[in-house]
């Protein structure tokens, strides 16, 4: 069976009023609090398009590679539903405001970070629209509320042709786009405040019939959700089918606690929505540097070309950098950038320390981002800042502490009490042991007290040095310099 992914992503633009009125957008305001008379249709009220929406639409199809075109038209999409109040939703069904671009992203293979490929998807179109406002069923009185605050607020739709063929690839691809995105500053994408919604359709089919019969899985508000609802629906379809049984053109929903889909609507007997120019808005027109008239007001136009120039570096850019400028690995680079603020605190660190940047990133990604990961914080929560990892790696890099004594301290500047690295050490007596001689003593009396290993070595067993190693690092309290260790080792075995 081969199976085939399209996605529909729905991103709110990250603007302080509506898309077709003034009312502001605020996540989690009291109900009905921010509706004015056009998102609650009043006879009477005509729309005004907002100008921070559409730039953020044109930036956003120039970083997907898109074509903007310098016309486009509005129309309405008819429906009936308790939290559309004028029956129709202003979408640009038609002519969109961008078509035709293509989003590069990146996965693992067998979940193997060194083994990453780089896939393409083609984006059919990029389309400015309003969201709906919210129903909420309220099942014990058996009624439902409807909160208009989202009414009118600007979407952007991002349609993705069918090039993928599972839920990971899925998952990348919508993970990828989140970060340029948020780069962008044109949505800020949080899932958890449904500003990044995602629609999956799914079908499968066997190699060179044609495509199968697809369902829709709606509003799915998270990427790991994305992944499991995919591959969930896959295998249904692949089960179903290998039973003698048909596929549905249906309506889903991710059901994230049973971990399946389930039926919401068939779209059989399909919904006409009737679509229509909108006829109280123009077309929208655009301009680029040659088109632009000498005599026009810059405040009333959007230039393209204008736009162009100011877009910022994008994920892609930002990682080859951080690889070219720091020697990490590419996969090394992902996870900087995929982690909010990691990549600051890196570059922190580096800029605050002596050690080499490769040995830093391995601090940050096998220490500090398993504890963040652990107590689910961020990394602007993390209790130890880029200047205490900073200076902690110093007094390491100086050769003052071991490693293991290092690990000691990160964990006693986790609990946040406000110590330095340095009075840490002293306090719980981690120093690196200077003094030589009492060194010698110690590996001596190791030497002495194991003696089938040191047969083994002497027969050319070189692994089993490093248990000698660390029987006098434990002897020490950690305090003790490994490489001084095994030299001091290797010397006196070779006596």
């Amino acid at each position: 069976w081969v199976p085939v992914v399209g996605l529909e992503v729905h991103a709110q633009i990250s603007s302080n009023s509506k898309l077709f009125s003034g009312s502001q957008v605020q996540f989690a305001a009291p109900p009905n609090s921010l509706v004015s008379f056009f998102d609650a249709s009043l006879p009477g009220t005509l729309p005004v398009l907002n100008r921070r929406c559409v730039e953020a639409a044109v930036m956003t199809g120039l970083a997907l590679n898109c074509s903007i075109n310098k016309k486009s038209l509005f129309d309405r999409k008819h429906y009936f539903y308790a939290d559309l109040p004028a029956g129709y939703q202003i979408t640009q069904q038609r002519v969109p405001i961008a078509v035709n671009g293509s989003l590069s992203y990146s996965l693992c293979i067998d979940n193997k970070m060194s083994q990453m490929v780089t896939k393409t998807v083609r984006i059919k179109q990029i389309q400015l629209e309003q969201d709906s406002g919210k129903s909420l069923h309220d099942d014990t009185r058996s009624q439902t509320l409807v909160d208009l605050n989202r009414a009118g607020v600007g979407l952007m739709e991002v349609v993705m042709e069918p090039d993928m063929c599972c839920g990971e690839e899925a998952a990348a691809a919508v993970r990828e786009l989140q970060l340029i995105l948020q780069t962008l500053g044109s949505s800020q994408a949080v899932m958890a405040e449904g500003q990044l919604r995602v629609d999956a359709n799914v079908s499968v089919h066997h190699p060179g019939e044609p495509y199968g019969v697809r369902t829709e899985v709606k509003n799915i508000n998270s990427i790991r959700f994305l992944a499991k609802a995919v591959d969930y629906e896959i295998q249904r379809q692949i089960e179903e089918l290998e039973n003698g049984g048909t596929i549905l053109n249906e309506t889903r929903a991710f059901d994230s606690k049973l971990g399946c889909t389930v039926p919401m609507r068939d779209k059989e007997g399909k919904q006409d929505y009737r679509f229509m120019p909108e006829p109280n808005l123009p077309p929208l027109i655009l301009y680029d540097a040659k088109s632009l008239p000498a005599n026009m007001n810059h405040q009333q136009v959007v230039n393209i070309d204008w736009i162009h120039e100011r877009l910022p570096d994008l994920p892609s850019v930002k990682r080859a950098k951080l690889v070219e400028q720091y020697g990490i690995l590419p996969e090394h680079s992902f996870t900087l950038l995929n982690e909010d603020g990691l990549t600051e605190f890196f570059e922190n660190v580096v800029k605050q320390t002596k050690m080499k940047p490769k040995k830093v990133i391995g601090w940050i990604l096998k220490d500090v981002l398993s504890y963040l990961k652990q107590h689910s914080l961020t990394v602007k929560e993390s209790p130890v800042s880029s200047f205490l990892l900073a200076d902690l790696l110093n007094l390491l890099e100086k050769k003052e502490i071991s490693s293991t004594a290092a690990k000691q301290v990160l964990a006693e500047l986790w609990k946040g009490e406000g110590k330095t690295s340095l009075e840490i050490v002293k306090e719980k007596k981690l120093e690196l042991l200077q003094d030589q001689k009492e060194l010698e003593q110690i590996c001596q009396a190791v030497i002495d007290g194991q003696e089938s290993e040191v047969m083994a070595i002497k027969a050319g067993n070189r692994k089993v040095l490093n248990k000698l190693i660390g029987l006098v690092q434990r002897e020490t309290q950690g305090r003790s310099n490994p490489v001084l260790v095994k030299q001091l080792l290797e010397k006196k075995l070779s006596e």
